[in-house]
């Protein structure tokens, strides 16, 4: 079944994934394509409607993003966006030139007043808080468009033309900041594009699992599962549309969090698939030892994981496919959908060339991450899959700093569990996007009962955050964390310190290493 599609045309802005996200969460099914696609490419697609992102340049300027003209004259409606608006004006026969102090130079959260006559702002509130960040304005609108929002500062803050199904906004409906900005992509796709909204995932499903079959037929797939939600909700599609067919290789480095391990090999044990755990955490821990310099931590088990991937898919032979789970952000990333451009991606390294397989197989690769884990539920995997929060491939080698040992691997992974343990038992994980706890090499005095100890400091790490660009750290409770630090000094072996990371994204990073 061929879904509604809407098209994002990207020029360069920072939130074009957001807005795409956005779309599908109204659902409607919508793909990115870079400004430069053919208009000729773009109508073969068919879409019922067209969305201009924003983007860093001016549009007076030559050297700017532009389109093809004959894209306004094609009958299919299109929504601009900051960039995106001030492209159709211009192109359109409309004024941009560069905003004076008193002509609406505008950034952040700016009080806005809607013209609800207008189907894009149907249904709001007359007036609410918009983002905005430009710093051009629309002297002169295009022939056929009227005003439907203004601000203090710009009476041009949303433009229309309801007879062509043109609508341009200066500011951002798609980040959070703008107030009923989902209701306004909503109105775009439902009253201008008249969209039915057949994207489910539900639907996603059954469609990718016969899509599957026809392409597999009856060959063999391989996949190496890190225990990810990429790669498990990768293997759990292919297990559901092609059951022994499917070879899954789980190379456990010894360095995963508690019974994690155990949890992923459970959460396959229902299908009839040939599951391959490899136990080599000795190997890694001998190639990392003495080790201390992040980047060549990551650069070992990176390697070794494709050793020991390369010698178990040698004992299996040749394979047809080999699949992996590339999500849509990367396939956006690496160039916006054009093949000859996609990376391999896996968090622990390039996958290998010399495995024997004859192509490769993504089937999550047009899906955002919070689609992939919606997938996962559809197909049954278990909630603590499904919702596990990002965890490096190199996992707690990054996570203790300076030299790694078994015993440290031990004791930080206790360590974390007590903290996971007590976040969720206080209920403080559901609002929480990522926290961790860090082996640090810095040990110091305590006392325990009568006698001193010389032990290590265990940092804790919690974050708030939307797209993990930026992150706040998370204002957990005292006597929530007060249970932590007590529970940890006293069940932990090595360790007489906690301490509460309370820095933010910028200046810190999430993760320590």
């Amino acid at each position: 079944m061929k879904h509604e599609l809407v098209l994002v045309l990207d020029f360069g802005g920072q939130y074009n994934q957001l807005i795409a996200r956005r779309v599908r969460e109204c659902g409607v099914y919508c793909e990115v394509k870079p400004y430069t696609t053919p208009l000729a490419e773009l109508k073969a697609l068919d879409p019922i409607g067209i969305i201009f992102t924003g983007g860093p340049n001016s549009v007076y300027l030559d050297t700017s993003p532009h389109v093809d003209p004959d894209i306004f004259t094609w009958g299919v409606p299109i929504l601009g966006i900051c960039y995106g608006c001030q492209l159709m004006a211009h192109s359109l026969g409309g004024l941009v030139t560069p905003a004076q102090e008193d002509t609406a130079r505008e950034y952040g959260k700016t009080a806005t007043q809607y013209d609800t006559s207008f189907p894009l702002f149907q249904g709001l509130p007359t007036e609410g808080i918009s983002w905005m960040s430009h710093g051009d304005y629309m002297a002169k609108v295009p022939e056929g468009f009227a005003l439907a929002a203004h601000t203090d500062m710009c009476p041009t803050a949303a433009i229309a033309d309801p007879a062509r199904g043109f609508y341009g906004v200066q500011f951002h409906p798609e980040v959070n900041h703008t107030e009923h900005g989902t209701q306004m992509i909503r109105n775009f796709l439902y009253q201008v594009c008249h969209a039915k909204g057949d994207w489910t995932m539900e639907d996603y499903c059954r469609t990718a699992i016969a899509a599957i079959r026809e392409k597999v037929g009856d060959g063999k797939v391989l996949l190496a599962l890190s225990g990810g939600v990429d790669s498990s909700v990768a293997a759990a599609l292919l297990a559901e549309a092609v059951g022994k067919q499917l070879t899954c290789v789980f190379v456990d480095h010894g360095l995963m969090r508690l019974h994690e391990g155990d949890e992923v090999e459970a959460a396959f044990a229902k299908w009839d698939i040939r599951f391959l755990r490899v136990d080599a955490e000795s190997r890694f821990l001998l190639k990392l030892a003495g080790v201390d310099e992040p980047e060549r931590k990551r650069k070992i088990i990176g390697e070794e994981f494709i050793r020991v991937f390369e010698e178990e898919s040698q004992k299996i032979g040749a394979v047809d496919f080999l699949a992996q789970g590339t999500i849509y952000p990367d396939v956006i990333e690496s160039g916006a959908g054009e093949a000859a451009t996609i990376k391999s991606h896996h968090n622990v390294g390039g996958l290998p060339d010399f495995v024997d397989f004859q192509e490769i197989i993504e089937p999550l690769r047009m899906l955002f991450k919070d689609e992939v884990r919606q997938l996962g539920r559809e197909l049954g995997l278990p909630e603590y899959l499904v919702s596990r929060q990002p965890f490096p491939g190199p996992g707690l080698a990054i996570r203790i700093i300076g030299d790694i040992t078994k015993e440290k691997a031990d004791t930080l992974r206790l360590a974390d569990f007590i903290f996971r343990e007590e976040l969720a038992r206080a209920g403080e994980d559901q609002c929480l996007s990522q926290y961790f706890a860090v082996l640090t090499n810095t040990r110091s005095v305590g006392v325990m009962g009568d006698g001193r100890t010389y032990d290590y400091t265990l940092a804790l790490r919690a974050v708030t955050t939307d797209d993990f660009m930026t992150a706040d750290w998370a204002r957990i409770p005292y006597d929530v964390l007060d249970r932590i630090s007590v529970r940890i000094v006293n069940e932990v072996q090595g360790i007489n310190r906690i301490v509460y990371d309370i820095t933010s994204k910028p200046p810190a990073t999430i993760e320590w290493e």
